[in-house]
């Protein structure tokens, strides 16, 4: 998949023999160096590093799998497959590891109808119905990688400016807000203990273990919920301590698109993010392999929905090691996907994943969820998003509103929801509502009158702004009294 006018923005460890090159004596970081992604540390060193990754993403993998009732080993089995093949067809170029994606919880709910509480067992028949959904996430997003590879990524950033994206996310985290309080009447004071842990620990302690706020408030929400019996031990002692996790084949209904087929936007959303990320931490321009990224978290996400996996993303938490170590290197991340696939051949491992309770994955959900839909709210920060423009106020305000209260339409065999009806209507709003001000002569960002002033500032991500009344270190326009 060369694209004829790809530059490479850095060497790839996999091009030739020599794979990643040590940096330095392999062992010391001098202050102001990074490991690049083509570099490595000494190989046990970086294995450690590979640890750190896993623990990273292990909180926040595993909780999908038990919100949406799939299986925990096959889920961390195709995260893993998943970030390998990532690292192949980026070439090692890009770091990342390919955890669970949050935003397929509320379509695989709405297939499955599964519930943490209910006590009772996913049904196979649904649960191959969301698997169906999810690859044929995998695929749009594996055919947007494509076009991007060859096109560019400037149609995405046109479509979906950051008022759109920064919506949608937002709108997928306020949907699920429901879910999470089912979970936390089930057993509120578990609840609370796994809230308060997660809050207190991201702001007691620094680096590594602030960041791991959501593993440790799980672990002691557990410990808190095995004190008060609320654990079920029994399925541990049957299951064996190796074998293959537990495959599933999909089933498909085309019924069921409206209602995934929007997740494939927060992906974009998610993968362009991670890329620019990187890129602003290793001083690299990487968006030639932004297609690449896309392609491959696809096809990911294919193979997880064709097993019996959730589909998968990059993902936060392992920038956040990235950018506390100053250690880039996708030999890290090949060596995390090699661990993740080593414990989810371990079905007792899984079995002990899976007893965790509804009172600590509520807690937990409490504060996930409200993550999602404040990175909506980081988006639009970040981009200087000006809701003085009646355009964004109101593309925001009507797809949130949609999601919260989770609007039904059901043309035919077809479902769309919440989730799927706001984030259709951001884009079309945000569309509509800009051609209508272009065409009139209202758009806030168009308008010049006489001797206008220029404002640097890029509030809504579609150039710099005029200012039209002229408010800009108190001038008045030419003419004026």
């Amino acid at each position: 998949m060369a694209s004829p006018n790809e530059a490479t923005p850095a060497s790839s460890p996999f091009d030739g023999k020599a794979g990643w090159r040590q940096h330095g004596d392999g062992k010391t970081i001098r202050p102001g160096e990074t490991v690049l992604p083509e570099e490595r540390l000494s190989w046990p060193r970086t294995v450690g590093i590979g640890a750190q990754h896993v623990v990273a993403m292990f909180g926040a993998t595993f909780l999908v799998p038990l919100l949406t009732g799939f299986p925990p080993s096959t889920t961390l089995f195709f995260t893993a497959i998943g970030t390998l093949l990532f690292l192949l067809i980026t070439k090692g170029m890009m770091p990342s590891y390919l955890g669970s994606s949050f935003g397929l919880l509320a379509p695989i709910g709405a297939v499955t109808g599964f519930a943490a509480t209910s006590g009772e067992d996913l049904d196979s028949n649904a649960m191959a119905l969301a698997q169906g959904g999810i690859i044929s996430v995998g695929v749009t997003l594996a055919l947007v990688g494509i076009v991007v590879h060859f096109a560019g990524v400037r149609w995405i950033e046109v479509t979906m400016p950051p008022v759109v994206t920064g919506s949608i996310v937002a709108l997928i985290g306020l949907n699920l807000a429901p879910a999470a309080w089912d979970w936390v009447k089930e057993a509120p004071l578990t609840a609370l203990i796994t809230i308060a842990t997660i809050l207190v620990t991201s702001v007691l302690f620094r680096g590594m273990l602030g960041r791991l706020s959501i593993l440790i408030g799980v672990l002691v929400g557990y410990c808190g919920a095995w004190v008060q019996g609320q654990i079920d031990f029994s399925t541990v002692g049957q299951a064996d301590w190796v074998g293959l996790p537990a495959f599933h084949a999909p089933a498909f209904d085309l019924g069921y698109l409206g209602l995934f087929l929007p997740v494939v936007f927060v992906l974009i959303a998610e993968n362009i993010g991670h890329v620019k990320s990187v890129s602003a931490m290793t001083g690299r321009d990487l968006d030639s392999i932004t297609g690449r990224t896309l392609f491959a978290d696809g096809l990911s996400t294919v193979l997880a929905g064709s097993g019996g996996g959730s589909g998968t993303t990059t993902y936060a938490e392992n920038i956040g090691v990235m950018a506390a170590t100053r250690i880039f290197s996708t030999a890290a991340y090949l060596c995390a996907g090699v661990i993740a696939l080593i414990l989810s051949l371990l079905p007792k491992f899984g079995e002990i994943i899976a007893t965790i309770p509804p009172g600590v994955l509520g807690g937990a959900a409490t504060v996930l969820y409200g993550m999602i839909g404040m990175l909506g709210v980081r988006i639009w920060v970040e981009n200087k998003v000006d809701f003085s423009n009646p355009i964004n106020l109101n593309t925001a305000a009507v797809a949130l509103i949609v999601a919260i209260a989770n609007f039904t339409w059901t043309p035919g065999d077809l479902q769309f929801e919440g989730i799927a009806l706001g984030s259709a209507s951001a884009i079309i709003i945000y569309q509509v509502m800009r051609g209508i001000a272009k065409w009139r002569g209202t758009d806030q960002d168009d308008i010049v009158s006489t001797g206008p002033d220029i404002d640097s500032t890029d509030r809504d991500g579609t150039g710099p702004d005029i200012d039209t009344d002229h408010e800009l270190e108190g001038r008045t326009p030419p003419g004026s009294p």
